[in-house]
């Protein structure tokens, strides 16, 4: 069988993990047909998402990972998936913001590529209560000395989750008093049902203060993150102004997400486009 060169390593295991959680189960032959590539890369692609964690492979297939609903991966864990996805997330979501304005990132790997690109954005004022995003504008002020329209950093208080955010009292006292133009919010799970959920609870009404102090809200997930469902919804749909995602979200989701808010897929024409 000849493979089918139009689809990308990523792509092909995109729509795989799609039909994996949409059907709750496939098998290995049905995906070389769909897919039109040969049983040794489907059972390859099969192989790398089994190492993600994303599903389970069993004889002749493979099963969706069923999770509890409090489970919560720590930072190191969630950091080394889907990097291309996140990396073209965070390089669109970065034109999004204007200099000289207040912004906040939440705790999050996505969050913290977006913080990477921020970096020569002049006069920013970054609102996080992520450690992982304010060490890297210290780091760069450290390396590069307080150079002229480098960012003024609010890190709060609170207490460190596995995902090393700040949550808690403190955390959502300090959120509180502050108000900013645009909010980068990382999520654990988006559905249209339950809107954006986390497995923390203390996170949860942490990211809910966020939300309430910000004048527009940016949510930046990949592909993966749709359908998963956390303990705890902070945010329904019609609260997020932007949904910036990666070309692996399939068309029916798009159209589905679409119906409550506006979709950047990464890389696709119309991304460049700031008006959100």
């Amino acid at each position: 069988m000849s493979e089918n060169q139009n689809l990308l390593a990523e792509q092909r295991r995109a729509l795989i993990l799609d039909e994996v959680r949409r059907r709750g189960g496939v098998r290995v032959n049905e995906l070389t047909r769909k897919l039109g590539v040969s049983d040794m890369t489907v059972r390859r692609d099969l192989d790398a998402l089994a190492r993600q964690g994303v599903l389970e492979k069993v004889h002749g297939g493979a099963v969706p990972v069923v999770e509890a609903s409090t489970h919560e991966p720590g930072f190191e864990a969630k950091s080394g998936l889907e990097l291309t996805a996140k990396e073209d997330i965070a390089r669109a979501a970065a034109r999004l913001v204007t200099p000289g304005t207040a912004i906040a990132l939440s705790g999050g790997t996505t969050t913290y590529a977006l913080a990477q690109h921020l970096l020569e954005v002049p006069d920013l004022t970054v609102v996080t209560n992520s450690v992982r995003v304010a060490d890297v504008f210290h780091a760069a002020q450290r390396t590069s000395g307080q150079r002229q329209g480098a960012a003024t950093v609010v890190l709060t208080g609170g207490v460190r989750t596995p995902s090393d955010s700040l949550v808690g009292p403190v955390a959502d006292q300090a959120i509180a008093a502050l108000h900013f133009d645009l909010l980068f919010l990382g999520v654990h799970g988006i559905s249209v049902e339950a809107g954006l959920s986390t497995p923390n609870l203390a996170e949860a009404e942490t990211n809910r203060r966020l939300v309430h102090s910000a004048r527009r809200v940016v949510v930046v997930a990949d592909h993966t993150k749709w359908g998963t469902v956390g303990l705890s919804s902070f945010a329904t749909l019609e609260q997020v102004d932007t949904l910036v995602t990666d070309a692996g979200l399939p068309a029916e989701a798009r159209a589905e997400i679409s119906e409550h808010l506006r979709v950047v897929v990464a890389g696709e024409p119309g991304e460049d486009d700031t008006d959100i």
